[in-house]
């Protein structure tokens, strides 16, 4: 297979990847901030990432993959006045919710899942470097970056400094030398979280939390940032500056990775349009659901804007419909070889996922053709082969390559029936067969109607009656 090649956001190009420790790659990403149910936009690059994830492992013998839980924010203070429910318990209940959600959509655990109150530590001692070089300044209670201390802030945003005040939401406040300095450590007040520190009793700032716990469980640099988009500026702006001027490194991460922005319906998603959702909201739908709607984050390419919709979501149903209905047919082979490895090959170029799906689909083709009847020579052309596989190969390739998009890996049968009691069915055709045998159509008819209200679609052939569910 060719090289993995990724856009990397800090130099704006597509670069070749290479680990900077020899088969062992160190990827960080960000994670949630656990006061509130996991929205759509918090799942995009937790599947994004997922796959990257799985992509890696099948190219490198090691990888540590890192994904952080934001576990004293003041989101999550400003939660706990609002309800009257303890932080501690906001925090175990919603870290609990996320995890449950991601693995609805079937997303692997990260490798390291740090979580921001167990490395307070690790930041106090950031602070106290970026003092002594230079780079932060104590005040009133509170630690603060400077900035202007730092030429290349801004570099990887890209932004003058001019925008970098235009674009950021700065707190004026009397103790800062600059506008734009950023808080490392402020003070806590009775009722709030905090630790003793040097400058007193108080809490870490969102952006030391991330640096403080890549520094921990994967060194001074590592290969891979990901994030959202939205993260770009200013937190992972400033998670550059602090982890580089902290370490005295040329750099934190080798390549930055940012997912575009999840739009319902057009627009951006907020709770004043009414468009709010989330993974909770999809989920509802069935137990179908987390699949498709991974599914159907993976046919958008992950830096495009992606715009979900309710009738997106049953298209990528009715896809994976058809993906287990040959899966289910197929009988058991050895992977027709290089077939996954074709299927994966646009994943090597930048994560294109739309393509990847392409192939599958032309694999799910190739399987059909040579089970069921039709023509395979379009699906060979394009795989640049002669000879049509036997029966099941394509299908093993199939799941070979599925299992690094992390769909299809439930049983064929049971995903057909969709949690239906197959013996109840079974006698429903068994019935409106007797019914056929007799003449009495009607009641044969009535028996479908009722099954077809039940999810139950009847398909007759030379072989007897198969049924799914619609």
């Amino acid at each position: 297979m060719p090289s993995l090649h990724l856009h990397n956001s800090l130099t704006r190009q597509r670069e070749k990847f290479r680990p900077l420790v020899e088969d062992h790659v160190r990827m960080y990403v960000c994670g949630p901030t656990v006061y509130d149910l996991a929205h759509l936009g918090n799942a995009r690059p937790v599947v994004v990432f997922d796959v990257l994830a799985r992509l890696l492992r099948r190219l490198y013998p090691r990888v540590t993959y890192a994904r952080n839980i934001t576990d004293v924010d003041d989101k999550i203070n400003a939660r706990a006045l609002e309800s009257g429910e303890p932080i501690g318990a906001i925090t175990a209940r919603t870290t609990a919710d996320f995890h449950r959600d991601m693995a609805a959509l079937n997303c692997l655990p990260p490798d390291v899942e740090p979580r921001a109150t167990a490395h307070i530590p690790e930041m106090i001692a950031l602070c106290e470097r970026l003092i002594a070089k230079g780079h932060a300044y104590a005040a009133e209670g509170h630690v603060l970056f400077s900035t202007a201390s730092f030429a290349e802030y801004g570099r990887l945003s890209g932004r003058s400094p001019d925008d970098l005040l235009a674009g950021a939401r700065v707190d004026v406040a009397p103790y800062k030398r600059e506008p734009g300095d950023f808080v490392l450590w402020k003070p806590s007040e009775d009722g709030l979280p905090g630790w003793d520190s040097p400058w007193g009793r108080g809490r870490p700032g969102w952006h030391i939390e991330c640096s403080a716990m890549a520094w921990k469980h994967l060194g001074e640099t590592f290969d891979i940032h990901g994030g959202g988009h939205d993260l770009l500026f200013p937190h992972h702006e400033n998670e550059v500056a602090q982890s580089r001027c902290a370490h005295g490194t040329p750099m934190m991460a080798h390549t930055w990775l940012h997912n575009g922005m999840l739009l319902v319906d057009g627009e951006k998603m907020s709770k004043s349009l009414g468009n709010f959702r989330t993974v909770q909201d999809v989920l509802s739908h069935g137990d179908w659901a987390g699949e498709a709607f991974r599914l159907l984050l993976l046919r958008t390419h992950y830096r495009g804007d992606l715009d979900y919709s309710e009738a997106g979501l049953h298209e990528a149903k009715a896809e994976l419909d058809d993906h287990y209905a040959m899966l289910s047919r197929a009988p058991e082979a050895a992977a027709l070889p290089g077939a996954a490895d074709w299927v994966l090959e646009p994943l090597l170029d930048d994560l294109n996922t739309p393509l990847a799906l392409s192939r599958l689909r032309d694999l799910r083709t190739l399987e059909n053709a040579v089970t069921v009847g039709g023509s395979a020579a379009t699906v060979l052309a394009r795989m640049n082969r002669t000879a049509e596989p036997l029966p099941g190969e394509a299908a093993a390739a199939f799941r070979e390559a599925a299992a690094v998009l992390g769909i299809c890996a439930a049983d064929a049968v049971a995903w057909m029936q969709g949690g239906l009691d197959p013996a109840v069915v079974e006698a429903a055709i068994a019935a409106r067969l007797e019914a056929r045998k007799a003449r009495d159509f009607a009641r044969a008819d009535a028996i479908r109607a009722a099954l077809l209200a039940q999810g139950v679609v009847l398909e007759d052939g030379p072989g007897g009656t198969t049924w799914k569910r619609g």
